[in-house]
C-alpha cells in the first residue's frame, strides 16, 4: 500500500487515515482485505509506530477497519455502513476543496449546489443506462 505523507502541516496520523478511507471507499480496498501490520507500516513510512495505530484505531472507530485479536486489522466487510460522523468526516475535505475552488471562481454556494444536484441527477441516469 502507497501512502504519500508531506509536510503541509496536517498531522502525520491524519494523512494517513485519509488515503486509506479514501482507498476504501473508492473500492481500491475491499472488505476483508489485510491491513499492513503497525510495525511494518511505520517501518515503510519512517513514522512512529504510533502514529500507525492512532490512524488505525480512528479508521475503526469510523467502522471502516477492524482488528481481529492474534491477526491483525482488516477492512470492515460493510464500510458503508459507517456513522453519520464518519461519513461526513470522509466528505468534508472534498466539499472544503470545492469551496475554496467556487469561491475563488466566484461561484456561490447557491449555485454550486445545483450543479451538484443537476450532475448527481446526471450521474444517477447514467447508473441507470448501465444496469
Amino acid at each position: 500500500m502507497k501512502i504519500h505523507l508531506s509536510d503541509d502541516g496536517v498531522p502525520l496520523y491524519q494523512q494517513v487515515v485519509q488515503q486509506i478511507r479514501h482507498r476504501i471507499l473508492s473500492g481500491q480496498l475491499s472488505g476483508g482485505d489485510e491491513m499492513p501490520a503497525i510495525r511494518t507500516l511505520a517501518e515503510r513510512l519512517r513514522v512512529n509506530p504510533n502514529t500507525i495505530a492512532r490512524a488505525y484505531r480512528e479508521l475503526e472507530q469510523a467502522g471502516l477497519v477492524e482488528k481481529r485479536r492474534t491477526r491483525g486489522t482488516f477492512v470492515s466487510s460493510s464500510p458503508t455502513s459507517m456513522s453519520a460522523k464518519g461519513k461526513r468526516e470522509a466528505i468534508e475535505p472534498a466539499i472544503d476543496q470545492l469551496l475554496v475552488l467556487s469561491q475563488g471562481l466566484g461561484v456561490d454556494a447557491k449555485e454550486l449546489s445545483q450543479w451538484i444536484l443537476r450532475r448527481d441527477e446526471e450521474l444517477q441516469r447514467k447508473r441507470g443506462e448501465t444496469s
